[in-house]
């Protein structure tokens, strides 16, 4: 049963106080305020029914005690402040987490991808409020700019970081990128993709002929990364301590980098592994003379691949700029770092060493990975393959 009391503002204002007790320990109260034209007897009722009303909408849990007004307006407050938008999270959570763990490579590469590609148009909605279709339209969109699908599928990969870490922390309730479907490759850049196959021996002979007339330094950084199918960083980190001449093998302890903010540093190599690798009689030999050129030059250096005419290590994204060069001069169509690394792989796949060894050599963590890259059917190895099965069946007959 509600209660009232006749009382006044401060002002003067008379209003009634209805005070109803539900349950033992709680209090719901509220005012009452007369118009000043009514009588007594329309007061009185008016406050009745008010009184009546009151105290339904406490029994039915409609009304809140000053004290849980209090507690909600807190939990609103905790609410507000877990909301984030999606800018605050990527780089205020994600992106501070991963930076425990990412090489400083990977680090401006995923930087990279968020402030060119995704930042711009997710960047200031609510972390909550982003929803399949908006982060489907954008890997479209990306697409259709004509990016490669590795690339799109290197900001696939970065979004369904962001969102699975988000969802493991509780910040979102759904992830959205459960039911984002992993971009497929074009068609027309599948076609690209096949065309672009590792060279054949006799291709590789071709490089190497030509590159005989260029500079030693080319001459010995061109024919190792075909002996080694070393990295261009791992080539460009060398230094002379890691050649031995006379177990004709070298060592990848390091790896050469180059990042806008970080400038040129120097790693570990991509796995994190150390590795050792026998190199060919003809290497040792360019290697000693480029050795005995740096020297004749009073160039006093500890890399074996230096810039031009000095002790400082060569700049890990020259080879790229040089081999461009080399290609269009000598018609090698593509010819880039990575393709000698490819093109050693796959020759010494082709004909006949283990994928393991092959694997070990090229520093991959997994033999999946060298599979995957390295092994492309060519003429060569389509051949090969007719040719073991027609072979077998003579032996048979």
């Amino acid at each position: 049963m509600a209660s009232t009391k006749l009382m006044h503002t401060k002002d003067g204002r008379p209003f009634y106080k209805i005070v109803v007790s539900p349950e033992r320990g709680k209090q719901y109260s509220t005012r009452f305020y007369p118009e000043p034209q009514w009588s007594e007897k329309t007061t009185q009722r008016q406050l009745a029914k008010y009184a009546a009303d009151f105290e339904n909408r406490c029994k039915n849990g409609e009304v809140q005690t000053r004290a849980e007004r209090k507690e909600k307006a807190r939990q609103e407050e905790l609410e507000r402040a877990k909301l984030k938008t999606f800018r605050d999270y990527a780089l205020g959570v994600y992106m501070a987490t991963k930076e425990q763990t990412l090489s400083e490579n990977g680090r401006s590469s995923y930087q990279t991808y968020l402030d060119k590609h995704i930042l711009p148009i997710l960047g200031d909605y609510l972390i909550t409020e982003i929803t399949p279709a908006m982060l489907n339209k954008m890997l479209l969109d990306f697409q259709k700019k004509g990016y490669k699908h590795s690339s799109t599928i290197k900001l696939y990969n970065l979004l369904n970081g962001i969102f699975d870490m988000a969802f493991m922390d509780y910040s979102i309730q759904i992830n959205p990128m459960q039911r984002v479907q992993r971009p497929k490759q074009p068609k027309d850049e599948k076609q690209v993709a096949e065309s672009d196959k590792a060279l054949t021996i006799e291709q590789l002979r071709y490089c190497l002929d030509c590159v005989s007339k260029e500079s030693l330094q080319w001459q010995t950084y061109i024919v190792l990364c075909a002996d080694t199918g070393c990295r261009r960083g791992e080539l460009c980190g060398l230094q002379w301590q890691d050649i031995d001449f006379d177990k004709e093998s070298v060592t990848i302890n390091r790896t050469l980098n180059y990042t806008v903010d970080a400038g040129v540093y120097t790693g570990l190599p991509k796995n994190g592994e150390i590795r050792s690798i026998d190199i060919g009689s003809d290497t040792i030999a360019l290697l000693r003379r480029l050795q005995r050129h740096q020297s004749s030059n009073s160039i006093l250096t500890q890399w074996v691949f230096t810039q031009d005419e000095s002790p400082e290590p060569m700049h890990p994204q020259s080879p790229t700029g040089f081999f461009k060069k080399f290609g269009n001069k000598y018609g090698i169509e593509n010819f880039h770092p990575h393709l000698l690394r490819h093109t050693s792989a796959s020759i010494a796949i082709t004909n006949g060493a283990d994928v393991a060894s092959v694997s070990a050599r090229l520093g991959h963590s997994d033999t999946a990975i060298t599979l995957r890259m390295y092994t492309h059917a060519n003429e060569e190895s389509i051949r090969k393959a007719g040719d073991t099965v027609r072979n077998l069946l003579k032996k048979e007959s």
